[in-house]
């Protein structure tokens, strides 16, 4: 529910300018000011940030459309406001962390190691507003927010400046209750020693003000940036008492002081870590927090080897395995606990935008500067043989940065998307106009001949040429050589075919596997020549584009930008995205800016799968509704009887 705000106005006594004894020049005193007073009342009913009515209040923010739930609504439809509360869940880690501060860019934190946002379960703090960042993502709305430790915002319909109103029983975990003051402070802290992609999400900012001790006022550098609103809105709001006399830029070994359902209850660095379910939670009669986070503990444990992983989620180590290999689904449960049903196998369809995944050419190195060099090489990748022989044909070919999305480019270039590449035709490559991106297609036979053929085109094209069975600069006769840099074993089996194939035209290229710590270190340095990565793309897009692709960043250190991509094309389509204000408006700019990117192949396009596949010990409960855009363990709860094993007669 919006609430408009009725402007009240307070009208003047009119002066009386024939008074009995009023002195003449007193009368035209009067008469000045009187009239001084109409122009200024005229400039304040002509001034569009004056009309209140032009002010919106409301209980949460919806970038396109309306939010689906009204004011006070009791809870989500996803969950089961009745779960019960107790027993405890246990998660699979996989890598190790370093640091307790998921805020800054020294070091890896729990949250921050791969796969653990699926889970729900972090060592975040609370925000403003919930339902599109990182924090409690919305299960069933694309891109609308709740109010969560603010009770209501206030904002101009040009999204000029907005208005939080923090709850008055907010609280952190010390009892500390939370104020404007900690959300200026947590301002200021993530933009100076904050992760540098802070720097992209607040960059529409200009000033935070804490208007009272309950009323924090942001106003931002352009209007009509919805977006902008949100994104501050997902900013973690962090303890100034706390944090004050502590070095928040450096990692951090001690366990930060949160406001939300959990805290660390303790933690072994690297190797494992448990979350406590906090007795006397502020929040726990929130219509947010109804149904959710159920377990009174959540202990997670590391593994730096998938495989070693899988063998003990067999025997009972933990809970929950989310399998990310195919070939393992396809053929690696069948163990006693599965077949007499203590383990069950479960295949969960989802609508939740498949992230950019492949593999990133760093574009910094010379060797990848020349686009026909990139596109020569994306041809020696067989998916088809990969997903057949590899995959047991799993997966989906990515034909785009965004799929299972409607953000990807179509066939055909609607009018909105011609209208806002047209003005750039002569710097982006003609094929663009003629037809869809389509990443090299095989039979999947292990014939390569049409695409050795063509890439040996484009490599001679570039100033290469074959001498000896290897591929050679035409100018300096180095050799071509490059690395590929792996953080995960399993990579291998799928790397090792496509180094084979680039043999075939005399490329030589090694995998260096490296640790995650190691990994993190060269990729925030752009210490790579080519890598595997997947950046996360959501519902909503906006500034996290910018640390992906804009100008601003390729050289960034710790920004996303790993293939340097630098086109003033993409800085224009990144601000059409920023700026749109429909749903339509917003699929326009993507789709354009999905087609520049894919005409320039900064990436070898990987692959998607349009499901979860979990497998779990079966002694747990969740609701009937399976949110469409999270997995929802957070939603579910315990404990279920664990099903003994037949006894045998």
């Amino acid at each position: 529910m919006i609430a408009i705000i009725k402007p009240t106005h307070t009208h003047l006594a009119p002066t009386n300018l024939k008074a009995p004894g009023r002195p003449k020049k007193a009368r035209y005193s009067a008469l000045f000011l009187s009239v001084l007073w109409a122009l200024l009342g005229l400039l304040v009913w002509s001034t569009p940030v004056a009309k209140a009515e032009d002010f919106v209040e409301s209980h949460g923010f919806a970038l396109h459309g309306d939010l689906k739930y009204p004011k006070g609504f009791p809870h989500f439809d996803f969950v089961n406001a009745l779960a019960p509360k107790g027993g405890t869940l246990k998660l699979m880690g996989f890598g190790t962390y370093d640091s307790l501060n998921p805020y800054t860019l020294k070091g890896t934190s729990p949250f921050n190691t791969p796969g653990q946002f699926m889970y729900g379960f972090s060592e975040l703090n609370e925000t403003l507003l919930a339902g599109t960042g990182s924090y409690s993502p919305s299960g069933d709305e694309p891109q609308s927010a709740y109010g969560l430790l603010a009770h209501s915002l206030r904002y101009p319909k040009d999204y000029r400046w907005v208005e939080f109103s923090i709850r008055p029983d907010a609280a952190f975990h010390d009892d500390h209750p939370v104020d404007a003051h900690d959300v200026v402070y947590s301002y200021n802290a993530l933009l100076k020693d904050g992760h540098p992609r802070f720097q992209q999400s607040l960059l529409n900012v200009s000033t935070v003000v804490a208007a009272s001790a309950k009323t924090v006022r942001v106003t931002f550098k352009q209007a009509g940036q919805g977006a902008s609103i949100l994104r501050f809105g997902e900013m973690p709001i962090l303890p100034q008492h706390y944090w004050q006399d502590k070095e928040f830029a450096s990692s951090s070994q001690i366990p930060p002081l949160l406001s939300g359902p959990y805290r660390i209850e303790r933690f072994d660095i690297g190797n494992s870590i448990r979350l406590e379910r906090v007795p006397n939670f502020w929040g726990a009669s929130l219509n947010l927090y109804q149904g959710r986070y159920n377990f009174d503990n959540v202990d997670i444990q590391y593994y730096r080897d998938q495989t070693i992983a899988f063998e003990a989620f067999k025997a009972g180590e933990f809970d929950l395995y989310y399998d990310y290999t195919a070939k393992n689904w396809a053929k690696g449960y069948d163990f006693p606990a599965l077949r007499d049903g203590r383990v069950l196998k479960r295949t969960i369809e989802h609508e939740i935008p498949s992230g950019t995944q492949g593999f990133f050419f760093n574009t910094r190195r010379a060797l990848f500067n020349d686009p026909k060099v990139r596109e020569a090489i994306s041809l020696m990748f067989d998916f088809e043989w990969t997903n057949a022989n590899l995959f047991n044909d799993a997966y989906k070919r990515n034909h785009t940065y965004y799929p299972n999305s409607d953000f990807s480019a179509g066939a055909s270039i609607s009018e909105a998307e011609s209208a806002l590449l047209e003005p750039h035709r002569k710097h982006l490559p003609a094929a663009l106009f003629d037809g869809p991106f389509v990443a090299s297609t095989t039979k999947g036979n292990g014939n390569l001949r049409p695409q050795i053929r063509r890439a040996l085109a484009l490599l001679d094209e570039a100033g290469w040429s074959m001498s000896q069975q290897r591929l050679v600069n035409t100018d300096t006769n180095k050799p071509f050589e490059f690395e590929i840099l792996l953080r995960q074993a399993g990579l291998q089996r799928i790397i090792l075919p496509f180094t084979k194939n680039l043999e075939k035209i005399g490329i030589k290229a090694t995998v260096r596997l490296v640790d995650s710590t190691q990994y993190k270190v060269r990729i925030d340095n752009f210490d790579f020549d080519m890598m595997t990565y997947v950046l996360s793309q959501g519902k909503a897009p906006s500034f996290e584009q910018r640390d992906y692709f804009h100008s601003a960043t390729a050289n960034q250190i710790g920004s996303q930008n790993y293939a340097s991509v630098n086109l003033p094309v993409v800085d224009t389509l990144l601000e059409s995205v920023l700026a749109a204000t429909s749903r339509d408006e917003l699929r326009s700019a993507m789709k354009a800016l999905d087609r520049v990117l894919l005409w320039h192949h900064y990436i070898i396009p990987n692959w998607h799968v349009g499901h979860h596949r979990l497998a779990q010990w079966d002694k747990f409960e969740y609701p009937s509704s399976q949110p469409k855009y999270t997995l929802g363990v957070e939603n579910w709860w315990a404990p279920k009887p664990a099903k003994t094993k037949p006894s045998k007669k």
